[in-house]
């Protein structure tokens, strides 16, 4: 996803360009990382610093809604990142301690389906967790 796609879909749904919407977004958009609410909140307390969590979580909450970030849950906190290109099937290692994201293309369902006969599959979803080589090492 990137942020004229982003703005697409807000425009779309009828959502206004605001400053607050475009910092968040260019944040998440210039990190290739699950971030929590509080780190966006200490990037845009730069450019405002009397924003809410509740405007912060309101627009992660919509973005996450439309479709345009993804969010996870790591160490009982919600983490956000932009949504990657929906054309692609793949899935993702996160690591635990910076929340960097690396694509794993090959998909496990193939496996698990065959242990899950005469189940119809609507969705899935799946996540490795771990260390990244940098976090492994400090």
């Amino acid at each position: 996803m990137n942020l004229t796609s982003a703005w697409e879909i807000l425009q779309e749904n009828d959502f206004k360009r605001t400053k607050n919407r475009e910092v968040i977004l260019r944040f998440l958009a210039e990190n290739n990382r699950y971030v929590t609410a509080s780190d966006v909140k200490d990037y845009i307390e730069k450019e405002n610093p009397g924003i809410s969590f509740d405007t912060i979580y309101r627009n992660l909450t919509t973005f996450t809604t439309l479709g345009i970030l993804e969010e996870t849950e790591l160490t009982g906190e919600r983490h956000f990142r932009m949504h990657c290109d929906p054309g692609t099937h793949h899935h993702h290692f996160i690591c635990t301690i910076c929340g960097i994201t690396r694509s794993i293309a090959q998909c496990p369902m193939e496996v698990l389906a065959i242990h899950l006969p005469n189940y119809e599959i609507e969705s899935h979803k799946f996540e490795v967790y771990g260390k990244c080589p940098d976090c492994a090492v400090a």
